[in-house]
């Protein structure tokens, strides 16, 4: 009995250092999203996202190294619709500034993949992952394939047509696809930082309360961004009232856009946000 209940601590002490382990690595992912969030930010606010026209993996690891390599960079983003109609008296010197945050987002992202990569690899070729920790692990690598796909499709959303940003919904879906991969990053390491032994006992009244709060802060959070893509503040710039009204203000609903009204209506929009906010 005594060998017996020896082995098991032994096996208990490995599967803990094995949690450890793998939740450390899943910790230093959720630090590297919260700050590629935070670039992703810096590079909305700057105006830098449609300053690369291409995705390329490997080759677009590093920036324009000599003059001529910027000056096509550069003449490829007078192509966009951005330089046309909005940034036609950029100098050479702007463009490498809006280049270099929507690059460093990008680096960003590959070193975040790489990060997660090389730790899988490892993890998986010493045996340290285990049956209860596959399927979360699916789910990151769709989050994170997800991620990329999405944010690649909201870049070429504003090359096209006379875009000069990239379309407010994608955004919102750029955005959200980060937040809810941070969220899912962090609750799994947490899952095996903490033992079920000492996890609280769920309340019914409780779950209840913070499952309508995460929704509504999902909502709030979508609606964010689309304020930001669609610059939806200007549309309504006085508090508490929006344009003089506080629960019907002009131009809430307009008839032809149908259900648009809550995508693409930037008073509709800025109404549902600060309605959300209350909430």
């Amino acid at each position: 009995m005594e060998v017996v209940a020896h082995l098991e601590t032994i096996e208990q002490d490995k599967l803990a250092k094995n949690n450890r382990m793998v939740a450390n690595w899943l910790l230093i992912g959720v630090i590297m999203v919260i700050i590629q969030i935070a670039i992703g930010g810096i590079t909305r606010l700057t105006g830098s996202g449609l300053s690369i026209t291409e995705w390329e993996v490997v080759t677009g690891t590093l920036p324009p190294l000599s003059e001529q390599s910027w000056l096509e960079a550069f003449d490829k983003y007078k192509t966009t619709p951005q330089y046309q109609l909005l940034n036609s008296d950029f100098s050479l010197s702007d463009f490498k500034f809006i280049f270099f945050w929507e690059w460093f987002h990008r680096l960003w992202a590959r070193v975040l993949g790489l990060v997660f990569a090389t730790g899988f690899i490892y993890f998986l070729v010493t045996r340290r992952f285990k049956k209860h920790m596959i399927t979360p692990l699916l789910v990151l690598f769709a989050l994170g394939g997800l991620q990329g796909f999405v944010g690649w499709i909201m870049v070429a959303s504003g090359l096209v047509g006379d875009a000069v940003y990239v379309k407010p919904t994608r955004l919102a879906l750029h955005f959200i696809f980060a937040l809810g991969l941070l969220a899912y990053t962090f609750w799994f390491y947490l899952r095996l930082r903490l033992p079920l032994a000492y996890r609280p006992k769920p309340i019914i009244q409780l779950n209840v309360l913070l499952h309508i709060s995460v929704a509504l802060l999902v909502v709030q959070l979508l609606y964010g961004a689309l304020m930001a893509g669609h610059k939806a503040a200007s549309a309504a710039p006085t508090w508490p009232t929006i344009n003089g009204s506080v629960l019907a203000p002009a131009g809430l609903y307009k008839p032809d856009h149908g259900l648009l009204n809550f995508v693409d209506n930037r008073i509709m929009v800025h109404y549902v946000h600060r309605g959300v906010a209350y909430l």
